[in-house]
């Protein structure tokens, strides 16, 4: 498997300058002939709406002028998120357990393959959004009764929340924000009675002076 991804150039914004390259080949085809006042007005106006070399491709495709074809820049490879920047390392705690009590476990730990956590009267957050995986898949079995457990799973983690609740939920908030394939994978399971286990994204937190947010649960 390949650890680079490649954008697909049709997807790319197209330049005010490439709005008007376009622009002045429709303008040379009516002079010759090849488009009506008509049909010039309208591919036009889609030219100036457009916003990516997808949409101004085909304005153009049809009118066989050489020399005119608009060639969208070379799309720079993007590194992907792989099991490989996640995966390593000495396992953690195999468990995390809360009885009239509190468990939080953030920043820099490894998750062992199977991770058990107890929440009775108590309550466990998990944070996993600066942890690395003993495993490429990894198993959160919970039990949780009279009490709330929080897990926070960043982007480039797949979850997978199969729990069951018996007057009470596993409320997974994940789906609302894509996934980054490739990464570790990390499936929820267990039972919550009369108690609560959340599964959300960490919040991204701007750090002044910075283009790169912080991972802030």
């Amino acid at each position: 498997m390949s650890d680079e991804l490649v954008p697909d150039p049709r997807q790319m914004r197209a330049s005010d300058a490439d709005r008007e390259k376009v622009a002045k080949v429709l303008q040379q085809a009516h002079g010759e002939g090849r488009l009506d006042l008509h049909e010039l007005d309208e591919r036009l106006a889609s030219v100036y709406a457009a916003k990516t070399y997808g949409e101004l491709v085909p304005l153009t495709a049809d009118l066989g002028i050489p020399g005119t074809s608009l060639v969208p820049p070379v799309a720079h490879p993007l590194q992907a998120h792989l099991p490989a920047n996640r995966v390593g390392g000495e396992p953690g705690p195999s468990t995390s357990i809360a009885f009239w009590s509190g468990v939080d476990r953030r920043g820099e730990w490894v998750v062992p393959a199977t991770h058990t956590v107890v929440a009775i009267m108590g309550g466990v957050v998990l944070d996993l959004s600066r942890a690395r995986f003993a495993a490429a898949e990894t198993t959160i079995s919970v039990f949780a009764m009279w009490g709330g457990v929080e897990i926070f799973v960043p982007e480039d983690v797949t979850v997978r929340v199969d729990g069951a609740g018996i007057m009470g939920a596993f409320d997974d908030t994940t789906y609302k924000t894509p996934t980054i394939p490739g990464g570790p994978v990390v499936r929820i399971t267990g039972v919550a009675m009369m108690a609560g286990v959340e599964v959300r994204r960490p919040k991204k937190k701007w750090l002044k002076g910075s283009d790169n947010p912080e991972l802030n649960a």
